[in-house]
C-alpha cells in the first residue's frame, strides 16, 4: 500500500474541532429552547459528565490501537468482525443524519446574504458544497488537516471580536443583570424540552472518535491523538462559554433562535460584524462537511479491505487517499442533501451512543484480554473504574433520549427510525457475505 503523509498534531487539532464542534453556531437554538440559564449549565456539565470521560476512554483506545478505521478496528479487535462491522454500519448510518445537517447551515447563513433563493438554487448550492468538499479530500489528508487550520481561524476570528467588545461592554455596565431564567419552553413540556437541549448540548461535544479512522495518517498516531483531544476539548469548551456569556448579558435572550448569531453580533457591535458571522457561519459550515467526509469516508475503505464491500473501494492514490471511498460517500451524501432531517437529533443521538458504548465495551474486553497491548497514553485506573467512566455519558445519552421521547412530535419520529437502521445492520452482514471475503478474495 502506499505510505500516507503523515497528519500532525495543530492539524489534527484542527480537523477534531470541525469533527467536534465547528465553533460556536447551533447554541442559538439551545438557548432559545431551555432558556440562558439552563443552556449554561448544560454547556457547564456536559463536558464535565460526557466529554471528559469520553477523551479519555478514546484516548487510550486511539493510542492503543492507531489504525487506519479507528473504531471499526477497536471493536473488531476485541469482539470479532460482525461487532466490527455493526458499528461500523452504526456510525455510517447516522452519518448520512449527521452529513444532512451541514448543507443546511450553510443554506441557513447564505440566506443572510441571498434571503430569496429558491428550492432549486439551494439544492444546487448544497451539491457545490459536498462536491467542493469531495474536491479538497480528494487532494489529500494533509490538504484538509491545513485547510482545517485555516478554517478556524476564520470561524473563531469574528467571535473573538464580539466576546471582547461584549465583555468590555459588559464590565462597563456593571448594573447589567445577567439572565438567569432556569428555564423556557413553549411549544413542548418541560422534560420534552429538557431532552432537547441536553441532546443539543451533547451533539455540540460529540465526536471525539471520528478523527480516530484516519489512525494510519495520524503523525505518531499513538502519542499525537491522545494530546489532540487534551488541546481540542478545552478550545471546544473555552469557545462555547466566551462567546456566548458577555453576548447573553447584553441581548434578549427569547431572540436566540437557529441561526440568529448574525443578528445578535450586530445587536452587540454593529452590522458589520453580523455580516462577518454570517460569512463564518458559511465557512464553519463547509468546514465541518470537509472534515467529517474525510472520517466516515475510510470507513467504506476498511470494510472494503475486510471483503464487506466491493474491491475498489478499498484502493488508495499515489497519496494514500482513497478516492473510490471518498467518491461513493459523496454521492451518498448528495442523495441526503436537503432531506428533513431536522426531526431526528434524537435518533442521530442514538445511533451514535449505540456505536459508543460498543467502542467502551471494546476498551474494557481489551483490559480484560491483552492486558500488555498498550500505547503511549492509558488511563490511570482499573477496569472497574474504566466501566464506571463509560457509564457517565452513555447514562447521559440515555435520560436525554428518553427526555425527549415526551415530546413525541420531535423525539420519538427520531428514535424509531434509529431502531429500524441500527436493526438493519445485521441483515445487512449476512447480505454482504458476513465477511467471508478479504481483500484479495480469500475466504476468511
Amino acid at each position: 500500500m502506499t505510505s500516507r503523509p503523515a497528519l500532525r498534531l495543530g492539524a489534527l487539532v484542527a480537523v477534531m474541532f470541525f469533527t467536534v464542534s465547528g465553533g460556536p453556531f447551533g447554541l442559538e437554538g439551545l438557548v432559545g429552547s431551555v432558556g440562558p440559564g439552563v443552556a449554561i449549565l448544560l454547556l457547564v456539565a456536559t463536558p464535565l459528565i460526557y466529554s471528559i470521560p469520553e477523551t479519555l476512554l478514546i484516548g487510550e483506545l486511539a493510542s492503543m490501537l492507531p489504525a487506519e478505521g479507528g473504531y471499526y478496528q477497536w471493536v473488531k479487535r476485541a469482539f470479532g468482525r460482525f461487532w466490527g462491522f455493526w458499528n461500523g454500519w452504526l456510525s455510517w448510518v447516522y452519518s448520512l443524519i449527521d452529513m444532512a445537517i451541514y448543507p443546511v447551515l450553510f443554506l441557513q447563513y447564505l440566506r443572510f446574504f441571498v434571503p430569496g433563493l429558491g428550492p432549486w438554487q439551494a439544492w444546487l448550492v448544497a451539491l457545490a458544497l459536498i462536491w467542493g468538499a469531495t474536491w479538497l479530500n480528494l487532494r489529500g489528508t494533509r490538504v484538509v488537516g491545513m485547510a482545517s487550520g485555516w478554517f478556524v481561524a476564520l470561524v473563531l476570528a469574528p467571535f473573538g471580536v464580539l466576546a471582547t467588545v461584549a465583555v468590555a461592554r459588559w464590565l462597563g455596565q456593571p448594573t447589567t443583570p445577567f439572565p438567569a431564567t432556569p428555564f423556557h419552553a413553549t411549544d413542548t413540556s418541560f422534560l420534552g424540552a429538557l431532552g432537547i437541549g441536553v441532546s443539543q448540548s451533547i451533539w455540540n461535544y460529540s465526536g471525539w472518535d471520528n478523527a480516530s479512522t484516519i489512525g494510519g495518517e495520524i503523525e505518531q498516531s499513538s502519542a499525537t491523538y491522545p494530546r489532540a483531544l487534551a488541546r481540542t476539548l478545552p478550545l471546544v469548551t473555552g469557545v462555547y462559554l466566551v462567546t456566548i456569556l458577555p453576548a447573553l448579558a447584553l441581548t434578549d435572550w427569547k431572540t436566540w433562535t437557529d441561526g440568529a448569531w448574525p443578528q445578535i453580533a450586530g445587536a452587540v457591535v454593529g452590522p458589520w460584524l453580523g455580516v462577518w458571522v454570517a460569512a463564518a457561519g458559511l465557512v464553519s459550515a463547509f468546514a465541518l462537511f470537509n472534515a467529517l467526509l474525510l472520517a466516515y469516508s475510510r470507513i467504506p475503505l476498511v470494510l472494503a479491505q475486510d471483503g464487506l464491500l466491493p474491491v475498489a473501494l478499498a484502493r488508495t492514490d499515489e497519496r494514500g487517499t482513497p478516492r473510490n471511498a471518498v467518491l461513493v460517500s459523496a454521492l451518498a451524501y448528495s442523495g441526503f442533501t436537503l432531506v428533513p432531517f431536522g426531526g431526528l437529533l434524537a435518533g442521530d443521538v442514538l445511533l451514535y451512543t449505540a456505536a459508543l458504548a460498543l467502542e467502551f465495551a471494546s476498551l474494557l474486553q481489551l483490559r480484560r484480554a491483552e492486558p500488555e497491548l498498550r500505547g503511549a497514553f492509558r488511563v490511570p485506573a482499573g477496569v472497574p473504574a474504566l466501566a464506571v467512566l463509560a457509564t457517565l455519558p452513555i447514562l447521559l445519552i440515555v435520560i436525554a433520549v428518553g427526555l425527549e421521547i415526551q415530546s413525541r412530535e420531535i423525539g420519538l419520529p427520531g428514535v424509531l427510525v434509529a431502531g429500524l437502521l441500527a436493526a438493519v445492520g445485521p441483515v445487512a452482514y449476512v447480505v454482504l457475505g458476513g465477511g467471508r471475503r478479504t481483500r484479495d478474495g480469500v475466504a476468511a
